[in-house]
């Protein structure tokens, strides 16, 4: 089993950035690809991101070129770095494994507010 926790929220302004970390538990954290995922209020929730075991990363089309997800196993954390923030990535940031369809549970997630 492997749980997350999501920080490094907050309100910015468009054109912004943020970088959002998720600490996983668990010794097999290294062997699991990982997702970030959002949810705005009224939608579904959507993949943002994913990172595999080895590295090979896939974006969203609507954050590819401002998104970029990294990890760093021997800190058992992902990252996703946010430049040029728009208002329509307004939601609640999720890490879990992918695909979605292997998670077993979500966490509270981190809220980012893009807003002039």
């Amino acid at each position: 089993q492997v749980q997350f926790v999501e920080s490094g929220g907050g309100l910015v302004q468009p054109g912004g950035s943020l970088r959002l970390s998720c600490a996983a538990s668990g010794s097999i954290f290294k062997i699991y690809d990982v997702g970030w995922y959002r949810q705005a209020p009224g939608k579904e929730r959507d993949r943002v991101a994913v990172i595999t075991a080895v590295g090979i990363t896939n974006y969203a089309d609507s954050v590819k070129g401002r998104f970029t997800i990294s990890r760093d196993n021997a800190k058992n954390t992902v990252y996703l770095q946010m430049n040029s923030l728009k208002p329509e990535d307004t939601a609640v940031y999720y890490c879990n494994v992918a695909p979605a369809s292997s998670a077993r549970w979500w966490g509270p997630g981190t809220q980012v507010t893009v807003s002039s």
